[in-house]
C-alpha cells in the first residue's frame, strides 16, 4: 500500500477573522470554531442550523421534475385498484428504497408486489424478465428505484405490454431519457431541483413525501421510514450534506429510538444496541449484511427482512443474512489474493495508471468489494471483471480521490454492451474479445486526464493539535457535527512527537494491530492503529512518532474515555 501524504490546509486570513468571531459568539475554542469554518459555517446561525437539523428544511418534493406526473399516476392506480410493482436494484440503496415504498403504501393499499432482479441472471437495472414478471402478475404500473435512468428500450417494451413506468433514480442519465410517465432523477440536466446528491432511496423518500403532502398525511407517519434512508445514505457513500444530512440525522435518531423489527434483528446479529448506532455502524456492520443477500443469494431476502413485523421470522432471516456475509468475506479474501497474484505476475502493471483484472470464475457478487481493496492497495482507478451471462464479461469500477471514473468508462462506450454509475463507482459489461482494446483505451484516457495529486493517497488533516487540546468540551463539539460522511468528513488531527507511555503493544490474532498508550510528557491518551503492529517495537524502544487520527469514545468496564482511532503513523523527524 502506498504511503499517504499528509496535508494541512491553513485557514485564509479572512477565515481566521471569521473563526475568531464565531469562537466569541458561540463561546467555543478557536480550534472548535475553525472546524465549523472549514465546513463553510461562517455565522452563528448557520452553525446552529447545521448542528440542529430540522425536517422543516427539507425541500418541497414538487420542485423535482416529474413529481406532479408521478403522484398523478399513483393516485390513478390506487383509485382504480391497479396492481403496482415496486422494482429496485439488489444493493442496499435499491432494497431499502423498495422497502420504503412498500412500507409506506402497504398500510392503506395492498395491491402491491415487489421485485429485485437476480444479480447473476439479470444483472443491474431494469430487465425484460422483470417486466415479464410484472405482466404475469397483472401489474400495470412499475415504480423503479435506484435504477432505470438508461432503460430506454425496457420502458418501451413495458409500454408495449400495457405497463407504465415511474423511474426514481440518481445515476447519471444517458443521451436519451426513457419515455416513462415520470422520470425522477436530480441529475437530469433539465431538472433544477435544489439538491442533486440524493441516493436512490432518497429519491424514493421524496416520492412518498410528495404523496403525503398531497393527501395531507401527518409528517409524523414518515419518520419510521427515515431509518431506511439513513441506511442507504451511509452505504451508498453519497455526500452527507443538505437534505442528506437532515435525512441521515433523523434516520439515525429513529434507529436509536425504535428500529423496525427487521433492522433490530440485524443490529442484534451485529452486536449493536439501539442508542449506540452511528453512521460507521451502518457502513461497516449493517450495510454489508444487507448487501450480502444480493451478493450471495437474493436481494429479495433483504426486502423481506426490512418489511417484516414478525420477530421470529426476522431473527431466522438475520441469522441467514449473517451467514451470507461470512461467505462473502471468505470469497472477498480469496479473490483479492488471486487478483493480487495476477497483477504481481506481470511486471508491466507497475507502470500503469489503472488496474484492470479479469477471471471468468470470480464470484460476481464480490467484484465491487475486490475493486475497492485493489484501489486501496495501488491507489489507481480499478476495474474487476468476471464471467457473465450470454458470453459477456461484467464487473465493477472504483475510483480514487476526485477522479471521474464514469467519464473514463464513457470514453470507451463503443466497446461496451452496458454501463452505468457515477463519478466514483460504476458497473459495466462487454464482449470478452473487446477486453484488450478496452484496457488499452481506458489506460490511455486515465493517463491523459488524471492529475499527479490524484495518484497518491492523501490524508487531509483538520488541524495540528496537542493532547491538552482534547478536552470533553472539544469532543462534545465534534459529536454535534455528526453524522459524518462525504462532504462532512470526520475531522482528522495530527499530534507530533509522541512516545510510549506505558502499555503500547501488539494486539489481534496475528499481532497485526497496535494498542497505543502515548504521551507528550504533559498529557496521555490511548488509541488503536489497525494494521500497524509493526510500530510496536519501535515505540517500545523509546522512539517518537507523529500520529494522525480521529477521536472516538471508548466504553470499557463502565468507564467512558476519549481515544485515538489512528489513520496513519510515521516516525517523528526531529
Amino acid at each position: 500500500m502506498k504511503d499517504a501524504k499528509w496535508i494541512i490546509e491553513p485557514l485564509s486570513a479572512q477565515q481566521e477573522i471569521v473563526c475568531a468571531r464565531l469562537a466569541d459568539e458561540l463561546a467555543i475554542s478557536p480550534l472548535s470554531a475553525s472546524i465549523l469554518v472549514r465546513r463553510g459555517l461562517t455565522t452563528a446561525a448557520a452553525a446552529r442550523s447545521f448542528i440542529r437539523p430540522r425536517l422543516e428544511d427539507l425541500h418541497d418534493p414538487y420542485l423535482m421534475l416529474g413529481m406532479q406526473e408521478a403522484i398523478d399516476r399513483i393516485d390513478r392506480a390506487i383509485d382504480s385498484g391497479e396492481q403496482i410493482l415496486i422494482y429496485g436494484d439488489y444493493d442496499v440503496d435499491g432494497t431499502t428504497a423498495v422497502s420504503l415504498i412498500y412500507r409506506f403504501f402497504h398500510p392503506f393499499y395492498d395491491r402491491l408486489k415487489y421485485y429485485i432482479p437476480d444479480r447473476y441472471l439479470e444483472g443491474y437495472g431494469i430487465s425484460f424478465r422483470g417486466i415479464d414478471y410484472a405482466a404475469e402478475q397483472g401489474c400495470t404500473l412499475i415504480i423503479a428505484l435506484d435504477c432505470g435512468i438508461k432503460a430506454v428500450d425496457k420502458v418501451e417494451y413495458a409500454r408495449s405490454r400495457g405497463i407504465d413506468f415511474i423511474i426514481c433514480d440518481h445515476h447519471t442519465p444517458g443521451e436519451s431519457i426513457p419515455q416513462a410517465v415520470a422520470v425522477l432523477d436530480p441529475h437530469r440536466e433539465d431538472d433544477t431541483y435544489p439538491y442533486p446528491d440524493l441516493c436512490g432511496c432518497g429519491v424514493g423518500f421524496k416520492l412518498v413525501q410528495a404523496y403525503a403532502l398531497r393527501h395531507r398525511m401527518a409528517s409524523y407517519d414518515l419518520l419510521p421510514l427515515l431509518e431506511l434512508t439513513a441506511m442507504s445514505i451511509a452505504s451508498d457513500i453519497v455526500p452527507i450534506t443538505g437534505e442528506n444530512r437532515i435525512l441521515a440525522y433523523f434516520g439515525l435518531r429513529e434507529i436509536n429510538k425504535k428500529p423496525s423489527v427487521g433492522l433490530r434483528s440485524i443490529m442484534n446479529m451485529a452486536g449493536i444496541h439501539p442508542g449506540k448506532l452511528n453512521i460507521s455502524d451502518l457502513v461497516y456492520k449493517i450495510g454489508p449484511r444487507v448487501n450480502a443477500c444480493g451478493r450471495i443469494r437474493s436481494g429479495t431476502e433483504a426486502v423481506q427482512l426490512l418489511i417484516t413485523d414478525d420477530s421470529e421470522l426476522a431473527a431466522a432471516m438475520s441469522e441467514a443474512v449473517n451467514d451470507y456475509n461470512k461467505s462473502r468475506q471468505d470469497m472477498d479474501k480469496q479473490i483479492s489474493e488471486e487478483a493480487l497474484q495476477q497483477l504481481q505476475s506481470n511486471p508491466a502493471n507497475a507502470d500503469m495508471h489503472t488496474t484492470v483484472v479479469f477471471d471468468r470464475h470470480w464470484h460476481k457478487g464480490v467484484v465491487g468489494i475486490v475493486a475497492s481493496r485493489l484501489t486501496e492497495t495501488f491507489y489507481r482507478p480499478t476495474i474487476v471483471l468476471t464471467g457473465s451471462e450470454g458470453g459477456l464479461i461484467s464487473g465493477s469500477a472504483r475510483s480514487v480521490s476526485d477522479f471521474d471514473i464514469y467519464s473514463a468508462i464513457d470514453s470507451c462506450r463503443d466497446l461496451l454492451t452496458n454501463f452505468g454509475g457515477h463519478m466514483f463507482a460504476a458497473g459495466l459489461s462487454m464482449r470478452e474479445d473487446n477486453l484488450p482494446e478496452f484496457k488499452r483505451r481506458f489506460e490511455e484516457y486515465v493517463a491523459a486526464h488524471i492529475l499527479p495529486e490524484q495518484q497518491e493517497p492523501i490524508v487531509k488533516i483538520e488541524a495540528e493539535i496537542t493532547l491538552e487540546d482534547i478536552t470533553p468540551q472539544f469532543f462534545r463539539i465534534l459529536q454535534c457535527l455528526e453524522p459524518y460522511g462525504p462532504g462532512n468528513p470526520k475531522p482528522i488531527f495530527v499530534t507530533r512527537d509522541l512516545i510510549n507511555y506505558r502499555y503500547t503493544k501488539r494486539v489481534g490474532k496475528m499481532g497485526q494491530h497496535l494498542k497505543l498508550d502515548l504521551t507528550d510528557l504533559l498529557s496521555s491518551i490511548s488509541g488503536i492503529a489497525f494494521g500497524r503492529g509493526d510500530f510496536a517495537t519501535y515505540l517500545q524502544n523509546g522512539n517518537a512518532v507523529d500520529v494522525c487520527y480521529q477521536l472516538d469514545e471508548n466504553h470499557f468496564n463502565g468507564v467512558t474515555s476519549i481515544q485515538m482511532m489512528v489513520e496513519d503513523i510515521k516516525p517523528h523527524q526531529r
